[in-house]
Parts: structure tokens; sequence; C-alpha cells
């Protein structure tokens, strides 16, 4: 037993490792990367969760903004589209790689939307439990200044941008949110195409408000539809429902051992992810540590 938990600090601190390395990394090498996804619509990369980006006649409306150090880069990049500012922001929830660059766009004029969840926990000091990380409050011009608590429209760019809240998912104050005409749905973190996702639990996550939210979205999404994941490569409805089945598999295996009795330990010394581990095992969390991270979650 003394083996098996200094392994797990081991991981545990590794993680912590990687978390602090993500948040504090060298920006200056980090490219921006468009794709034309349709007419109005475009994903961006970099670092941090994927943006969603709508460039039309009306506005510049931004989904997420990546780390503070990249405003510059994904204003630059978004310049290439259209001579407009950013005028709206749109946060799919409060982790730090999806709102560092709040701050530098609200500072220039952009307004900023997000659930009401998003603005309770970016005004106070938050912890992330699994990672060990405190973050501190973000400053009034980082914060949104338009919040909800169901779903919000937006009529621009010639089409109908609809953002719905789903409830504890990968926190929350998840938000998914549908582009109707151009048939691009950007998911946030309640779907990693390809990776093992996290989720987390003391932000209010839960498993099964992932699988609710992967459900609900998988109802919406037709053959053709894009959708951007908070973290991954561009996916189909094909990678979301191979992720939900993937989450819901894992999950159900770890929940019957948990019923059963079984120890942290045990759990993970029976691999629950072998069979999925080559496809979605190679990202930020390794599979040891995705079990781990679920055992907590469904415990709690």
């Amino acid at each position: 037993m003394k083996t098996y938990f200094l392994r797990m600090l081991a991981v545990f601190a590794a993680a912590l490792f990687a978390a602090a390395a993500w948040a504090q990394q060298d920006f200056s090498k980090v490219e921006i990367q468009t794709e034309k996804l349709a007419d109005t619509v475009y994903m961006m990369t970099g670092a941090g969760g994927n943006l969603g980006v709508s460039v039309g006649e009306d506005a510049v409306f931004v989904i997420d903004d990546q780390f503070a150090p990249l405003t510059p880069k994904i204003q630059a990049a978004i310049a290439k589209l259209t001579s407009k500012p950013v005028k709206f922001v749109l946060n799919t929830h409060w982790h730090f790689d999806h709102v560092g660059g709040n701050e530098n766009l609200g500072k220039a004029g952009a307004l900023i939307f997000a659930h009401e969840n998003v603005k309770k926990r970016m005004s106070v000091e938050s912890f992330i439990e699994f990672f060990g990380m405190k973050t501190q409050p973000e400053p009034k011009v980082a914060l949104p200044v338009v919040t909800f608590t169901r779903d919000v429209a937006f009529h621009l760019n010639g089409d109908e941008v609809r953002a719905f809240h789903v409830p504890r998912a990968h926190t929350d104050g998840d938000s998914v949110i549908h582009f109707a005409k151009s048939d691009v749905i950007h998911t946030g973190d309640i779907f990693f195409n390809k990776l093992y996702p996290f989720i987390d639990t003391s932000s209010g996550g839960t498993v099964q408000g992932v699988l609710a939210a992967a459900d609900r979205v998988l109802k919406m999404a037709g053959d053709n539809t894009k959708i951007i994941p908070g973290h991954g490569p561009l996916a189909s409805k094909a990678d979301l429902k191979a992720y939900r089945d993937m989450l819901a598999a894992v999950s159900g295996n770890i929940r019957a051992q948990i019923k059963a009795g079984k120890t942290l330990e045990r759990v993970v010394a029976s691999k629950p992810t072998a069979k999925y581990d080559e496809v979605w095992g190679k990202g930020f969390l390794p599979p040891e540590k995705f079990v781990a991270m679920l055992y907590g979650n469904i415990k709690k």
C-alpha cells in the first residue's frame, strides 16, 4: 500500500507540474492556426482551449480566448479575416486556458458573455482540487458583463448562434454553442477529442453531467455537423459518439467496482481503460490519472 501511495503521489505531482507548465509555457513559440468551417465560422487553435470565431458584416464573435500572452497573436489571426475588432466574447467555462485573454479583449472593448457560474468562479479565489491549483480573482474588466442561467441567442453574421447551459458537466458553468445555419457546434470542455478528459469535481463537474451534455449534442448534430471540441482536433458526430461511449464504458466499469467495495488501488490495477488507451491515452491525462480522477468523481 505504501508503494502504491507513493506511485500515485508521483502521478499527481507530475500532473500538477504539467498543469503549471501549461500555464507558464513559452507562448512566443505558439502559432495560431485557423481552419474555415463555414462561410462565416472558423476554428482557431494555439495553446489551451480551441476557439470558435464568427466573422461577418455584423461583428467579430469569439468563443474562448486561451491565455493572455496569446491575445496579440489571436488578434493578428483574426485580422487576416477582417479589419473589425472583436465585439463579443463568449466563455464556455471559467478555466484559465479558456478565459486568459478576457482582460485584454475586455480592455479593447469586447463585451463578455458567460453562464452566471463562470462569473461567480472568476470573481473569487478558486481551487482546482485535483491538481492542487489555486487561482486568483480576475479583475473586473475580465469578468463577463452579461450572464445567463439557461441560454442566450445571438443573431449576427447571417446566423443564429445559441449558447445553452449544460449543468454539472465539466464544471457547473459549461455552455455549448450552436451555429444553426453554419451547422457548427462548439462544445467547450465537455468534449476532449482523442484525449482522456478532465472533469473538475471541485468546480461542480460530474461524469453523468458530461454524458448528458454529450447526448444532448448528439441529438442536435447531423452526419455533416462540424464539432469544435474544447481540446483536440476538429470532430464529427461519430467522433463525439466514440468519446461518449468510451466515457460511459470506463466510468460504468469504475462505478461497478466502487459499488463492489474496490479500493482505488484495485480499480487502477484492473486497467479499465486498456482497450481505449491507444487512441485516448496519449494526452494531458495518462490512463492511471484518468482512472483516479473518475474514481474520485464517482465516489463524491
